[in-house]
């Protein structure tokens, strides 16, 4: 028979085991926050001495930052749709924020989380292709776009006025070279209002579980902001990316961005190209400012220790690097983007296990302890918020005009047509040099091509769009 004594140490070792091995903390509630086409290099976060980004950066610091992070789709449409159904190619049955209102939670989105139209839908205030039924309430967040008052340029065409007539804006094939440096503190554009309204939100819903979603539509072009954003960034002092000569060859034509600098002009303009730089970071500045003011206001509040905040962006960009503009190819720049996970009772770090934006649905899903829909075809990346070292796959897959295949020290790009390219990202991060016809590398090619066809295989897909 156990003595008192005994029953005593038992129980103690029990709890004791318990405490060493605590379960999940279970969050009660999302701020999911997504940017527009902004490229995770510019972040200072994520390495750039240049641009300004304390909140995102702060927010950083008490977070996970995932440095291999990458989208499905290279575009603001199928990759939204991808990443709010855990699906890698159109919608799944069940939206992100259908699950979470389903279950309980109040679930709202403000400004742009599935696709919309910039400018477009932006200036009408329309709803562009969201999905109704993922919400309890909707918002938009209207804004005139490059009809903003103050100093209009459209750098293509070397363009630059404080007037209204003939600026590029909806429809018009120019509208992505536009800037707008404009008077005020930018309370009259569509962040700052995503902002206002979200904050909102939180004070009203701040005492029940709730999955909010805050879609900012900056640094998507055009490129509008106060002038005070402008300011830190002189054009004069922009670096370009390296150009090489030659570096168009060996890139396949499905792999050639159809934006480039020898074909909208640019080319004829390299201070512009520099005007490019100095206009996109004004413009990431100002959303980084809005993304302060609503985390500030979680603060305020004391959400922090009960809210899971994801921070990402639907795809990156370029900004001349390879002369490319814009982004809908499968190169590095568009691809990889920001993904930064701040969740209670998880320890803050870097993590460069690959990670994919599919992810986020199951992830969210586990830490809310709600069951992931069948047809999430994501994995949750719970194991890594507690072990950053943790790998849970070996690659990750994008899609345009074939597939993407990223693992950690290679990439590979197989298009519609056959054509590929190979990458050794560890020797050549900026993919400079197409290794696909080296024999040399022959090897590589081989294990690459098979990971990736098996991957695709496993998830019941096909490398044909």
């Amino acid at each position: 028979m156990k003595t008192l004594s005994t029953i005593a140490l038992l129980m103690f070792g029990t709890l004791t085991g318990l405490k060493a091995q605590p379960s999940n903390p279970v969050i009660r509630n999302v701020l999911f926050m997504v940017a527009d086409d902004l490229r995770a290099s510019v972040l200072g976060c994520y390495g750039d001495k240049v641009c300004k980004t304390p909140n995102i950066d702060k927010l950083a610091k008490t977070g996970l930052v995932f440095d291999r992070a990458y989208c499905q789709g290279s575009w603001c449409l199928p990759s939204r749709t991808s990443f709010m159904s855990s699906r890698y190619k159109g919608r799944g049955p069940v939206t992100l924020g259908q699950h979470f209102m389903k279950h309980g939670f109040y679930s709202a989105r403000v400004g742009k989380i599935f696709h919309m139209a910039v400018p477009n839908d932006i200036m009408s205030g329309s709803d562009g292709a969201d999905v109704a039924e993922s919400w309890t309430e909707r918002f938009n967040s209207q804004g005139n776009e490059s009809l903003t008052l103050g100093d209009y340029a459209c750098l293509n065409l070397n363009i630059f006025t404080n007037g209204m007539e003939g600026r590029q804006s909806s429809g018009m094939p120019h509208r992505m070279f536009v800037s707008v440096s404009c008077d005020g503190d930018g309370s009259d554009q569509p962040d700052y209002k995503t902002a206002t309204k979200t904050i909102e939100l939180l004070q009203k819903h701040k005492d029940q579980p709730f999955f909010i979603a805050a879609g900012f539509v900056r640094p998507h072009y055009p490129m509008v902001a106060p002038e005070k954003y402008f300011a830190p960034y002189p054009w004069q002092e922009m670096t370009l990316p390296e150009q090489v000569d030659h570096d168009l060859d060996d890139i396949p034509k499905l792999g050639l961005a159809q934006n480039r600098s020898s074909s909208n002009g640019l080319a004829k303009y390299p201070d512009n190209q520099k005007r490019m730089w100095a206009a996109y970071y004004a413009a990431v500045t100002f959303m980084d400012a809005q993304v302060g003011r609503v985390l500030d206001e979680l603060d305020r509040l004391g959400l922090r220790q009960r809210t899971a905040i994801v921070f990402i962006s639907d795809q990156g960009y370029h900004l001349a690097d390879h002369s490319f503009w814009e982004k809908a190819n499968l190169h590095e720049q568009v691809t990889r983007v920001p993904l930064i996970l701040s969740v209670p009772g998880f320890k803050s770090g870097r993590s460069d296990s690959i990670a994919e934006l599919v992810d986020l649905f199951p992830t969210l899903s586990e830490l809310a302890d709600l069951p992931a829909p069948s047809a999430t075809q994501g994995t949750s990346l719970v194991p890594i918020l507690k072990d950053h070292s943790a790998t849970l796959k070996e690659g990750a897959l994008s899609f345009n005009n074939g597939t993407g295949w990223r693992t950690k020290d290679w990439a590979f790009l197989r298009y519609t047509d056959g054509s590929e390219e190979l990458y050794d990202m560890r020797t050549d991060p900026r993919q400079i040099t197409n290794l696909a016809r080296d024999p040399k590398h022959a090897d590589a090619l081989e294990k690459m091509v098979e990971s990736m066809e098996h991957r695709l295989k496993v998830l019941g897909l096909t490398d044909k769009n």
